[in-house]
């Protein structure tokens, strides 16, 4: 991120996206213009907000064959090949009696999300492994691609990071229809049983909260991740500019620890905050009637113990 340093903190264009804008952009650019510019100005309209194309693209960015493929859409692409690209050269050739580094890197990294998935959903949570593995290294890998020349992190853009927000959203809210079925999946939103009095004023109060704060979870965990990569974006990109080209080389060097230490942090925040929404609706099979009893009881009253004789 450091070469693409301007005075004031702005952004070269990376060449890869120069590129393939020149070839592409021109088509992608018409399609647009005739298709999705209409549609942004006919839901403006109807929201009753100005549907200019000023407006709209104060908005979502000048529609231009220059800008038709924006940059964090291709960094995002380069993110999702070199996630398949690492994780096939880390894999190696697996053995189990003499493991190369790359798969020494690979099983401590699984076995740290294997950890993470089994101490907050539990043992049942494996089968959700792969994705929340998923999340994990392709956030990992948009972080850090901002630390190499020609890159810039594609979670440094709000649009990235509200597409994985609504990725987390809409998988943990469907395995918790798929395991609990609609009713009961929105019925846990409704908090403990109450009486029937309290139920009728308190419950519905607590549904709207819980789900208002359900809904917006997508927002707080693209928000969370943006701000704290485009913070250090920019701050190095002010940094680097100070000076050229010394702190164009001399600064990243310096720097270059805190930035792994945000990437590392904020993959884990994010990987971490969706598990946790995972572990929310989902439980062990052999749970489901004891953990909804042990729901409805009262605080502070547990379930007795039978009483065994010894002889």
């Amino acid at each position: 991120m450091f070469l693409f340093a301007e005075g004031g903190g702005g952004h070269h264009t990376p060449l890869i996206v120069e590129f393939i804008n020149h070839h592409l952009g021109a088509p992608i650019y018409e399609f647009q213009r005739n298709y999705t510019l209409p549609a942004w100005q006919l839901i403006f309209d109807k929201l009753g907000l100005d549907s200019t194309r000023e407006n709209i693209e104060a908005v979502f960015g000048v529609y231009s064959p220059e800008t038709a493929v924006p940059w964090y859409t291709v960094m995002f692409f380069i993110a999702c090949l070199l996630t398949v690209v690492v994780i096939w050269i880390f894999k190696g050739k697996l053995s189990q009696d003499d493991p190369t580094p790359g798969q020494l890197t690979l099983e401590a990294g699984f076995l740290a999300i294997k950890d993470m998935v089994s101490g907050v959903v539990g043992e049942h949570g494996f089968k959700y492994l792969p994705v929340i593995a998923t999340f994990a290294v392709l956030i990992l890998i948009s972080n850090l691609m901002g630390l190499f020349p020609l890159f810039m992190s594609p979670t440094a853009h709000v649009s990235v990071t509200f597409a994985l927000g609504i990725a987390s959203f809409i998988y943990y809210n469907y395995v918790g229809i798929r395991e609990n079925g609609i009713v009961a999946h929105l019925g846990h939103l409704t908090g403990p049983r109450l009486p029937l009095l309290l139920m009728i004023l308190i419950t519905p109060l607590i549904f709207l909260i819980e789900l208002f704060s359900n809904l917006i979870r997508p927002m707080t965990l693209g928000i969370r991740l943006f701000a704290n990569m485009f913070a250090d974006e920019q701050i190095a990109l002010i940094i680097s500019g100070l000076f050229p080209p010394f702190t164009q080389f001399l600064v990243p060097v310096i720097l270059l620890p805190l930035a792994l230490f945000v990437a590392l942090v904020q993959t884990l925040v994010f990987t971490l905050l969706s598990t946790i929404y995972i572990s929310e609706v989902s439980h062990a099979p052999h749970d489901d009637h004891h953990a909804h009893d042990e729901a409805e009881r009262p605080h502070g009253e547990h379930r007795e113990k039978p009483q065994v004789e010894y002889a």
